[in-house]
């Protein structure tokens, strides 16, 4: 029994036993109702008995570092009563429960969240590398791109001079056609012109080819009767 029956004890130890009874009955309501979690200490493990001594049968064994229930504690004995996690009730020496899980299932706990870490540590080095890789990758897709855009703005470049060099030459070519144009009409016109004069020429050399022609007639008809009246008046004369 605990500290608390033994005093509750020794104080009803002049009443009833009826009353005394129904004393012992409410101080093991009062340890169940206290109930907490223990763990099995580092040792192999330890017996789970049915009573407070080596005495009483043995349950089973309970390994270290499983967790039990502790229903109520007798001092006296040294024993507590427990319940296991697979609702098994029974009796264990109090001096192999602890207050904490064991350094063994500690250290596996420790082992287990050191595992978990290195992997997590591991996959945030793989995303450190694949994200580096990536920048890499984009460095030098960047470049890549500058690269071309400066190649695409150099040819846009040459194109708009050789653009403007083809509109200048397509301009020039426009304005020597219509220099052309005019020229030729003024062509024409110096062609008709030099057509009508050459016209006029012939019909003038025309005419004075006429006029000699006729004046020579003319002259033809009249000379022989102009030398006959001569004769005549030198004739006259002598």
């Amino acid at each position: 029994m605990t500290l608390n029956a033994r005093v509750l004890t020794a104080n009803t130890a002049s009443l009833p036993s009826s009353l005394v009874g129904v004393c012992l009955i409410f101080i093991a309501m009062v340890g169940v109702a206290a109930a907490e979690t223990r763990y099995v200490s580092d040792e192999l493990g330890i017996t789970l008995r049915t009573g407070q001594s080596t005495q009483h049968q043995i349950l089973r064994m309970v390994t270290s570092g499983t967790p039990l229930e502790v229903l109520e504690t007798n001092e006296e004995s040294g024993y507590t009563r427990v319940r296991t996690p697979q609702d098994v009730e029974g009796w264990v020496l109090t001096r192999y429960l602890m207050d904490h899980p064991s350094a063994q299932d500690q250290l596996a706990d420790a082992k287990k969240k050191l595992a978990r870490l290195e992997d997590e540590n591991k996959n945030l080095k793989e995303r450190l590398n694949a994200v580096s890789g990536d920048k890499t990758s984009l460095d030098k897709e960047k470049r890549g791109l500058l690269a071309e855009n400066n190649k695409l703005q150099t040819d846009l470049d040459h194109i708009r001079k050789t653009a403007a060099s083809a509109l200048a030459i397509e301009s020039e070519k426009n304005r020597l056609a219509n220099e052309t144009n005019k020229l030729e009409t003024e062509l024409q016109a110096v062609q008709l012109e030099n057509q009508s004069l050459k016209d006029r020429s012939n019909r003038e050399w025309f005419v004075r080819g006429a006029g000699v022609v006729i004046a020579g007639i003319l002259l033809g008809l009249i000379l022989p009767k102009i030398r006959f009246r001569r004769r005549s008046s030198w004739n006259s004369l002598e």
